[in-house]
């Protein structure tokens, strides 16, 4: 039931004629209380989408009754007439289900610089507003789809209390809080404050982490909500550890959508001095075409993972560093070590692990390898 698996939510997911295909298209999910509080964080790229400069303004409170997402069009980049449509589409939603416009979030993902018809986008919030159902969660998760093969769901549950999520996301997923659309709710009685500290938390360890292409998008979004009809008021940390499980189980999921990979890409870095600078070097191993490249022909390069890591700032000194893939050490403190062809990179998860012999911090980044697919569905998704 994903997003309605906690108790106090119901969602609806449907086809409102945004897709010229006739797909599903326009999502609502709504807290029916008792409580509506939530929290939210959003993509740093400065060229935001009208749905993010409204839902910015909405969550300042944290407050929110419903969300309304739409696939099919980003509404970014659209002049004033965009954000009418944005926030006509939330008064449609609080006209039908009778709370404030202003406890109402939205949120969009397609193509920048289409123009969404206000009208429509009104009609299929009323038609969702009256298909609202406990179980609409599997077609929620549908509706905001847009290049995935496959809808995101995850259940997490905790002692009395559930946290249930949807997400969406198959290319430009690269970190800035957030990395595309994510819902996710819990029957956990928790006031906004805790939520934005666990939702914090949680980004910073999984989705911030995920960097399938090194693209951040104008839409990027992820939103908690409690209904605390569970009456249950959990350990904030306990909380937290069962949100990081969810987001990061949802991350996974991306991951292996990402537009055209035939290869999951677990970039693990030991022996940092902060964990910052175990990111950073990781972040460079993942956005590096060369390495993506090599490792799409099955070819262990390590010489391509000790040059993109020399570029960071991060304290270490590469004649040090060891280089395993998939288990087999091919470099050791800057040397070829076992044969490159004791590496097996034909499946589908490959994981690179890169001791620098620094510190004792770690931290992995997940990333996909650059295949003729990605170009081709990404030079074509316009038409």
């Amino acid at each position: 039931m994903t997003v309605t698996a906690p108790a106090g939510f119901e969602a609806a997911g449907i086809a409102a004629g945004i897709k010229r295909t006739g797909a599903l298209d326009l999502a609502l999910i709504v807290n029916r209380g008792p409580r509506v509080h939530a929290a939210a964080v959003f993509t740093s790229n400065r060229a935001k989408a009208n749905p993010i400069l409204w839902s910015e303004q909405v969550i300042r409170d944290g407050v929110v009754s419903a969300i309304v997402l739409n696939s099919g069009g980003a509404n970014c980049f659209t002049g004033p007439e965009g954000f009418q449509v944005t926030h006509r589409t939330a008064e449609a939603a609080a006209s039908a289900l009778g709370i404030a416009a202003g406890d109402v979030l939205v949120c969009s993902t397609g193509l920048i610089g289409d123009q969404l018809d206000g009208e429509v986008l009104e009609e299929g919030v009323l038609s969702a507003a009256a298909r609202l159902t406990a179980d609409g969660g599997a077609d929620a998760a549908r509706a905001i789809m847009t290049t995935d093969s496959k809808p995101k769901t995850v259940v997490v549950e905790g002692d009395g209390w559930r946290i249930g999520g949807i997400a969406k996301g198959a290319g430009m997923l690269a970190p800035g809080l957030a990395t595309m659309l994510v819902v996710l709710t819990t029957d956990a009685d928790l006031p906004s404050g805790a939520l934005d500290a666990a939702l914090r938390e949680a980004t910073r360890v999984s989705f911030d982490r995920l960097d399938s292409d090194g693209c951040m998008s104008t839409n990027d979004q992820v939103t908690l909500m409690a209904s605390g009809a569970s009456g249950v008021v959990p350990e904030l940390d306990a909380f937290t550890a069962a949100l990081v499980d969810a987001c990061a189980d949802l991350a996974r999921q991306l991951q292996a959508d990402a537009e055209g990979a035939s290869h999951d890409i677990a970039i693990e870095v030991r022996g940092a001095v902060t964990e910052d600078d175990a990111v950073e070097v990781a972040r460079s191993v993942a956005r590096n075409n060369l390495f993506k490249a090599a490792i799409f022909g099955n070819d262990p390069n390590w010489g391509r993972v000790l040059a993109a890591i020399g570029t960071t700032t991060a304290p270490f000194d590469p004649y040090l560093v060891d280089v395993s893939m998939n288990g087999v050490r091919v470099c050791h403190a800057g040397r070829p070590d076992r044969p490159r062809d004791q590496v097996d990179l034909t499946p589908r998860a490959t994981h690179v692990l890169i001791e620098l012999h620094a510190g004792d911090a770690s931290a992995t980044v997940l990333t996909n390898d650059l295949t003729h697919d990605y170009v081709h569905e990404n030079s074509a998704y316009a038409s």
